[in-house]
């Protein structure tokens, strides 16, 4: 690559970072506006700038295109999840069955924003947790941009290990390291720095309800959440990361509902003024009607989902079966005027639908779906038109703007401006990098939208970077791949689920503004620690 490792080069990278930051945090501009300018901009500095050819713009264009059909399809499944949950009332259901379980209107809010949202995240991810959990804590009382911010902070610890160790195996991939000591060193300082991060998370959302107050109350429940996440994950992960954070959320789900059963949260409780939650009068209304449906019966959509998901995932022979069905496409080698090279590819990123997260919330749907008419709770004329007509009308805007947003990144990825980015970091910082090394995966993560993309992104940039300057590789890694995992609180994709999952479309700059001091705060904790230690 011989782009100008100089001021000027590097200053002309971070304008798509710059203009996303200015889009949606300073000028309140929602992601379907920003995105796409954004992208224009980026085709043109990639095209003049940096030489980027025709046909170099136009495959990574089109690799964008075809890696954003999985995250679309993904997006479209979910919302079709939650508008059959929402045909036939069982939001009301859920509402009442978590109020009984967990009286106490904090942990309420941690129940369904942490633990649930984490769940969610350790068999599925793409956004679901937030797509989710967010309608959830809605009808629980939660303001909609507080609804998308807390399980977006909620889940992110689970950004390494979850969906079953996905963006972990990215990363092994990426550096191609086959020694189990080593991976488990790695794993080790990754899951570390996890803790970390989900300690802060669960004070912090506990703070943002209540503050001094909350954190009185919450304190020995955070602290329960934190250790059966945060220590399960570090434990599970030495010999199955792929289970390291499922298993951990499904124990933290079951200890809450107990711990809400003690004497130190079995009573109602609530702060009368938080500034996430609304007017507390409207909630009476949904607790004077009669319920139908039972609990068990609102929560078959869920249930569904995580035994299609487990099964298909966890039974070996089936999952062998399955994904022999497969596609990806092929893309030839390109060149930029500078010699950055981007290698052809075959199949390209490959789709198996059989075993693919949408198959698994839409087949959850369908059945649910017939389930719910068999057993008389769809009453409304047309659901079917009327389901799929609201999905449409949610799933169009964040399609366009994860379309835009990844397009973003494969260009710049394509005519070397990421390179040019991470580059002048290292030039700059020398052996004081560990202390920014968790940026550069949350800068992954902001730009790519996931920790697995991230970690693809500049997973052996670290490696190699590490080596080259003489750190502690598995250090670094660990710190890559634990500030991809912050990263996805922030990522505007992210974020755009979970306005779309609200219907508030435009508040992704505000969310985006109230998260960004959480990840730089967490994201700069972990690079102190690393540059103390080494």
């Amino acid at each position: 690559m011989d782009i100008p490792m100089n001021l000027f080069y590097w200053i002309l990278g971070t304008v798509p970072i710059i203009l996303l930051i200015l889009f949606m945090v300073i000028l309140q501009w929602s992601a379907i506006k920003a995105a796409p300018i954004t992208l224009i901009v980026t085709i043109g500095l990639g095209m003049t700038i940096f030489q980027g050819s025709f046909s170099v713009i136009g495959v990574e264009l089109l690799r964008a295109l075809w890696g954003s059909l999985s995250i679309i399809l993904v997006i479209f499944s979910a919302i079709v999840l939650y508008e059959v949950s929402y045909e036939v009332n069982a939001f009301k259901t859920l509402n009442q069955l978590f109020k009984t379980i967990a009286p106490n209107e904090l942990i309420r809010i941690l129940l369904i924003g942490v633990v649930f949202a984490s769940f969610l995240q350790g068999v599925t991810g793409f956004g679901v947790p937030v797509l989710v959990t967010a309608p959830l804590l809605i009808q629980i009382g939660v303001k909609p941009m507080w609804a998308v911010i807390v399980p977006l902070l909620g889940h992110s610890w689970a950004g390494t290990f979850g969906t079953l160790a996905l963006a972990w195996d990215a990363l092994m991939e990426q550096v191609m390291i086959e020694s189990v000591p080593l991976m488990n060193n790695i794993a080790f300082f990754a899951t570390a720095f996890l803790v970390i991060l989900t300690l802060v998370a669960n004070f912090v959302i506990t703070y943002l309800y209540g503050k001094g107050e909350a954190i009185k109350k919450g304190f020995v429940a955070v602290l329960v959440i934190t250790a059966i996440q945060g220590g399960g994950q570090l434990l599970i992960a030495q010999f199955n990361p792929e289970l390291a954070a499922f298993l951990p959320s499904a124990l933290t789900l079951i200890v809450l509902i107990l711990l809400s059963k003690s004497s130190l949260y079995n009573e109602e409780w609530a702060v009368q003024e938080s500034r996430i939650m609304e007017d507390k009068d409207y909630e009476l209304e949904d607790e004077k009607e009669q319920l139908e449906m039972s609990p068990f019966q609102a929560l078959i959509p869920y249930i569904l989902m995580t035994l299609i998901t487990l099964g298909v995932l966890l039974i070996t022979p089936l999952n062998r079966l399955l994904n022999q069905v497969s596609y990806g496409p092929n893309f030839p080698e390109t060149v930029t005027g500078f010699g950055v090279v981007n290698e052809a590819v075959q199949n390209y990123s490959p789709f198996q639908p059989f075993t693919h997260a949408s198959t698994f919330l839409f087949l959850a749907a369908f059945i649910s779906y017939l389930y719910y008419k068999q057993a008389g709770f769809v009453k409304n004329q047309h659901p079917v038109k009327n389901i799929f007509k609201r999905t449409l009308k949610r799933a169009i805007s964040p399609s366009i703007a994860v379309l835009s947003l990844l397009a973003i990144s494969r260009v710049m990825t394509g005519t070397g401006q990421i390179m040019v980015l991470a580059e002048g970091i290292t030039a700059v910082l020398g052996s004081y990098y560990t202390l920014f090394s968790p940026f550069i995966g949350l800068l992954g993560s902001f730009i790519t939208g996931n920790n697995m993309s991230s970690n693809i992104l500049f997973g052996n940039f670290q490696y190699l970077t590490a080596d080259f300057i003489g750190l502690n590789i598995p250090a670094v890694l660990g710190a890559q791949t634990a500030g991809g995992a912050i990263g996805m609180a922030l990522a505007p994709g992210n974020i755009v689920l979970g306005t779309s999952a609200v219907n508030t479309p435009g508040l992704e700059g505000k969310v985006m503004m109230r998260i960004i001091p959480f990840t730089l705060f967490v994201a700069a904790i972990i690079g102190i620690v690393l540059l103390f230690i080494y």
